[in-house]
């Protein structure tokens, strides 16, 4: 399946559906935009980020925008606030695998892990 994202939205107890998400490749400082996309009404990319002929091993970075989200549920949100964007930085060290990187996340925290 190569690699793939999901958002659970832990405020409200649903998929965080309409977050804007980019994807990017990275090398020490260096950072290239490979996609920016839209998480449809299951939290999730419409397919995969690559799939699995595509996964390279390498380091990739996901940037979740937070703020935005919550702003357009209609969160009242202190300025500035908590969490803005979040940036998961990760390593693929295996292209042959599924490497599968939610986000839990509210205005206030976030918690992340491989996902299968």
């Amino acid at each position: 399946m190569g690699l793939s994202t999901h958002v659970l939205d832990t405020m409200n107890g649903c998929p965080a559906a309409g977050m804007e998400v980019a994807l990017f490749t990275t090398d020490g400082d260096q950072a290239t935009l490979v996609k920016r996309f839209t998480l449809n009404a299951d939290g999730r990319s419409d397919g995969p980020l690559y799939d699995n002929a595509s996964l390279k091993t390498g380091t990739y970075r996901l940037v979740f925008d937070v703020a935005g989200y919550f702003a357009r549920r209609g969160v009242q949100l202190p300025q500035p606030n908590f969490l803005n964007k979040v940036a998961l930085d990760f390593g693929v060290a295996h292209a042959d695998q599924h490497y599968h990187v939610p986000l839990l996340v509210s205005p206030w925290s976030y918690s992340t892990y491989r996902g299968s």
